[in-house]
């Protein structure tokens, strides 16, 4: 039996899970406290156990008790990317490198685990983006859309459900951004928050992970990450989707993906009381209003974020 010597707070996300550090003379180790009546452990452990099997870096599970929604796992430490990313900004290509491998590693080696995720369809992608407008537009901002603009509105969502439906699927992370990566000095990145996984567009990983709501990148470095992505996908993809066409996908994906994500935001403050989200809504509007400029069919959601930022 281990002697413990100290149990601290490791870190909590935007969820109702809890996270603990043990810590032993000789090591340490990660409890995740996930009550039961909020958080369903059978859907993280399955996951873990595939990411694990496709060689993907996520902590190894050592123990659990289900009745009480504990889980005891390797402990990947404290250093998130996100931490290094600001207190040294000079390691940010070689990070950035190491995810993008470890991407392409998850999407290449999840082939053959499609049938044991569920599929990102067209109904939750487009529940998903009405985040937005049920908990930022009407609950934060205190904004009705007219009948006439929930039109548009719905124009602006079926263009976008229609470009995730139309790239390639594949096993998505659904979470991959600096948050969720730690820093280590081995096998690096640690991958966490796993446990939404799903079979889906080919390029929500890519734009969680370089237009990150947490931090933003150099537009010279998101172009050449985003190369070396594309660069390294299968010939076949390549062959199919050209790098403009793969641009259009990736472009609009994190369109939904940051309408979902503001939507997110503003719920954690109001339902949860998770103040500390807040602070990122104006980046990831910031990134809507950016790249709609690029797509007509999206004139009308250019123009709402502009009158409401």
């Amino acid at each position: 039996m281990k002697i413990y010597r100290d149990i601290e707070s490791a870190s909590s996300d935007a969820s109702f899970r809890r996270y603990f550090r043990i810590n032993t003379d000789k090591n340490s180790f990660i409890v995740m406290d996930a009550p039961p009546n909020k958080e369903n452990c059978d859907i993280f452990l399955h996951a873990a156990k595939i990411f694990h099997e496709i060689g993907v870096n996520v902590p190894k599970i050592i123990d659990k008790n289900m009745s009480n929604g504990f889980i005891l796992m390797d402990d990947f430490g404290s250093k998130h990317y996100l931490d290094v990313l600001k207190e040294n900004p000079s390691k940010k290509k070689s990070l950035y490198f190491d995810a993008i491998e470890a991407l392409l590693h998850l999407q290449t080696k999840g082939e053959n685990y499609h049938n044991h995720f569920p599929f990102y369809t067209r109904d939750l992608i487009r529940k998903e983006i009405l985040l937005f407008v049920d908990w930022f537009l009407i609950k934060k901002l205190g904004y009705e859309l007219t009948e006439s603009e929930k039109e548009q509105f719905e124009i602006c969502i079926s263009f976008l459900v229609d470009n995730a439906r139309e790239q390639p699927q594949v096993l998505v992370h659904r979470d991959y951004h600096s948050r969720n990566l730690m820093h280590l000095s081995s096998r690096n990145p640690g991958v966490l928050d796993f446990q939404d996984a799903v079979i889906g567009p080919i390029t929500y990983d890519l734009v969680s992970l370089l237009r990150d709501c947490y931090i933003t990148l150099s537009s010279d470095l998101v172009e050449l990450l985003f190369d070396k992505f594309y660069e390294n996908l299968n010939e076949k993809i390549r062959n199919r989707y050209s790098k403009n066409r793969f641009k259009r996908f990736f472009d609009l994906m994190g369109i939904q993906r940051h309408l979902k994500a503001i939507g997110i935001f503003s719920r954690l403050n109001y339902r949860d009381g998770k103040q500390n989200y807040l602070k990122d809504i104006p980046r990831t509007l910031n990134y809507i209003y950016r790249v709609s400029e690029n797509y007509k069919e999206l004139n009308f959601l250019r123009e709402l974020i502009a009158n409401i930022k």
